[in-house]
Formats: structure tokens, sequence, C-alpha cells
């Protein structure tokens, strides 16, 4: 488990960089917080440290963003799903078990069809501009992750 402490909107961007900037073909990450802590803006720094160039924002109303970057780049917003059914008609198992990096928000959602393998992020609010940000990896396929993210983060909190 890695815990790092940002302190506004330009952290929680910087610490989503250096995880797209470090990211494999495969990588399944979860964000789970609530509304308003940050998930679409360490979503958007995974994106740019994929070398995405295009605008990322919020899918709440799509339930998928695809964009183009040194990797495919996946960005789910679950918030708004009706039923399972809708992430099956979606193609969801191709898109997070293929060659690119997918991002998920409010996972929660998404009953039987939730990876068994996967990086969970935790966005905890302390305060107004404060975050907590917990990440764990679940399952050993992307503990390379976890090696990478702890000497980053032991450079900045």
């Amino acid at each position: 488990m890695i815990e790092y402490i940002s302190r506004n909107a330009d952290d929680t961007n910087a610490i989503g960089i250096a995880i797209g900037t470090v990211a494999r073909p495969g990588l399944i990450i979860t964000l789970n917080g609530d509304l308003g802590v940050g998930k679409t803006v360490l979503a958007r720094g995974i994106g740019r440290g994929l070398g995405v160039d295009a605008p990322i924002t919020s899918p709440t109303f799509t339930i998928l963003h695809q964009y183009k970057g040194r990797l495919p780049f996946y960005h789910f917003d679950m918030y708004r799903l009706s039923d399972e059914e809708e992430i099956f008609e979606l193609g969801f198992e191709d898109f997070i078990y293929g060659d690119g990096v997918s991002v998920i928000e409010w996972p929660e959602n998404m009953g039987v069809y939730h990876p068994d393998k996967y990086v969970q992020i935790d966005i905890e609010r302390i305060d107004d501009n404060t975050r907590k940000i917990i990440i764990n990896v679940i399952g050993d396929e992307f503990k390379w992750l976890e090696e990478r993210l702890q000497k980053y983060v032991s450079t900045c909190n």
C-alpha cells in the first residue's frame, strides 16, 4: 500500500502523470472517492502521462471516453450506470483486458464485471484542498506499478 498526500489539484495531477508515464499495456485502475474529490483530475493526469494531447473530461453521461496516446487510454465512469447489461453491451471486457490502460471511476457499480486484478486508488478528502491518495495493488499482476510509485512518492511526501 502507498499513501500520498496531495495538497492541491496540481499534486493530484502530478501523481497521475507519474502513473501514466510508467503504465504498461493491460493496466486496470479503479478510482474510489466521493463526488468532487479529484478522481477525474487523477484520471486526467494518467492520460497526460500516457501522452494524450486531447482534452480529458469525465465520461459521466457516456460511460466511456477513448483516447490515443503512447498506449490506448480508456476512461470509464460507472456513476450513472443503470444496470450491468450496459457494461456488457459496451464491450467492456474487450477494453480492459486489451492492450490499453483502463481507469474506472465508481467501480462499485460494476457488479459481476468488476475485475479481479487491478490497482485500487482511494481518494479521501482531508480539507478543501488536501487529499489522501491510497494506492493498493490487488493481485500480483500489477506489483511493478507499486514498486515504481514507491520511489516517486518517497521524493514527494
